[in-house]
């Protein structure tokens, strides 16, 4: 199989392949891994009961996989990747604001999914964690330098194995010695129920800035319901069904979180405890490669905005490479203190993701309808600009806005204290640039009518 040839770039009619249902197994297979279990464990370290702890999580992710899978038409439609489609929004030079936190958001996914992975290794080979976290971290990094078409053919045949391996699990799980009063409702605390669900949202909302990297291929005529409903079908059944398993062994074996991998090798027996370990470990190759794939695409449309970078292998390698070692850095460096970093972590990214999603898909649904002119996410002295201080000035204010209501360890902003400890931090997120961004928009796209009935004629 052949490197990847395309970056950034629009890929032309005559390169689309594939098949819509491909969306479903990679989106399945990027969730069917160890951090998704954990972050619906979240659910009972925050004291909810497991019957409350899966409808927020089933809640949560319902509605968050709405904003995700709406990005993933974008992908056919335009043929670019993901955030260089935000130039259309930030101009060519604004959307490096958006591209620094995706970057960020990236390799921090990247370090904390190593960390788990590197544990079921270290139990399964006596491996010491950090090696393991290496050798992740290199199998990662060959895998995206191939790029599109290794990953997509990778996560198809992963789903299969995840789905078979976590059926047995399940029912696994399910034969537990379970307490006559698990499955009752028990005291509901408003508060901790909405951190939960803000929790699973966010899960779904940080995935935003990834799905048209992986729809960029299909041909531009794929009908768009089909695009949604795939990605949203894989994304949604994937991390329902492993935030609701992390719920059930977290409330039903002592100390779970301690150790997940072990935990979930234990639970299958000792015969078959290595296989579970490299399900563990496929899972987190599953979703690293699509972290490190889409912080490669992000610092090449950064670097590209303000240099004539062409991204040659020599060059994809050399991107992908820095990107991997700061990757394992922080992964070595967070080791020690895992969940609470991660709990932290997944919040202060909601808090910056959730304007940026909210003004894309504005401006793409809302405000052209999916007609750009794709020529001039490219030019900064095109339609788009080299600044859109109206996005940038929607994005930042609306981060400001959700302070008040953010609850983390760092901060609780003084609108969650008086709602009891709920964070709907990222309910204001989505709602304001509807305010700050919809309506200054509308005059300017207007005007740009004319200049996308030209690019549609050229289209066509």
């Amino acid at each position: 199989m052949n490197i990847e040839k395309r970056t950034i770039d629009f890929i032309p009619e005559e390169e689309r392949h594939g098949n819509v249902r491909s969306l479903f197994t990679i989106w399945f297979s990027a969730n069917m891994q160890i951090t998704t279990l954990v972050t619906g464990a979240l659910a009972i370290e925050f004291g909810l009961s497991p019957f409350w702890g899966i409808v927020a999580v089933i809640a949560g992710n319902l509605l968050g996989a709405i904003f995700m899978a709406s990005h993933s038409v974008q992908g056919p439609k335009l043929g670019i990747p993901q955030m260089i489609q935000s130039r259309a929004q930030f101009g060519v030079v604004g959307a490096v604001l958006p591209l620094c936190v995706v970057i960020l958001m990236y390799i921090g996914f990247f370090a904390s999914s190593g960390v788990l992975g590197a544990q079921a290794i270290s139990s399964a080979f006596s491996i010491p964690v950090n090696g393991g976290i290496v050798l992740l971290s290199i199998i990662a990094l060959v895998i995206t330098l191939f790029g599109y078409d290794l990953i997509h053919k990778m996560e198809k045949y992963f789903a299969i194995i995840f789905a078979v391996v976590f059926v047995f699990v399940t029912i696994e799980a399910l034969r537990l010695p379970m307490p006559a009063h698990l499955w009752s409702p028990g005291h509901f605390t408003p508060g901790t129920f909405l951190l939960m669900v803000s929790i699973a949202a966010t899960w779904q909302l940080t995935y935003a800035p990834y799905v048209a990297d992986y729809s960029r291929y299909l041909p531009s005529n794929t009908p768009s319901l089909k695009t949604f409903a795939y990605t949203y079908a894989g994304t949604a059944i994937g991390t329902i069904w492993m935030m609701t398993l992390g719920i059930i062994l977290t409330a039903l074996i002592p100390k779970f979180l301690s150790n997940s991998s072990l935990g979930l090798a234990n639970l299958i027996g000792l015969h078959f405890s290595v296989i579970m370990y490299l399900v563990i470990v496929l899972g987190v190759l599953a979703v690293n490669v699509l972290n490190l794939y889409g912080a490669f695409m992000s610092i090449t449309t950064t670097l590209e905005a303000f240099t004539k970078l062409k991204a040659t292998t020599k060059v994809r390698f050399w991107l992908v490479l820095t990107a991997a070692i700061i990757g394992t850095v922080l992964s070595i460096w967070g080791n020690g203190n895992f969940l609470n970093n991660f709990e932290n972590f997944i919040l202060l990214l909601s808090y910056f993701m959730v304007p940026w999603t909210a003004i894309n898909l504005i401006d793409y649904y809302l405000l052209r309808q999916g007609e750009y002119s794709v020529w001039d996410v490219f030019n900064p002295n095109g339609q788009y600009g080299t600044f859109n201080w109206i996005a940038i000035f929607a994005y930042l204010v609306s981060v400001v806005l959700e302070i008040p209501f953010v609850n983390t360890t760092i901060y609780v902003g003084p609108v969650s204290k008086a709602l009891g400890g709920t964070d709907i931090a990222w309910i204001t997120g989505l709602v304001i640039p509807l305010i700050l961004y919809y309506y200054p928009m509308k005059k300017r796209v207007k005007a740009d009518l004319p200049i996308q009935e030209v690019v549609r004629k050229e289209v066509r």
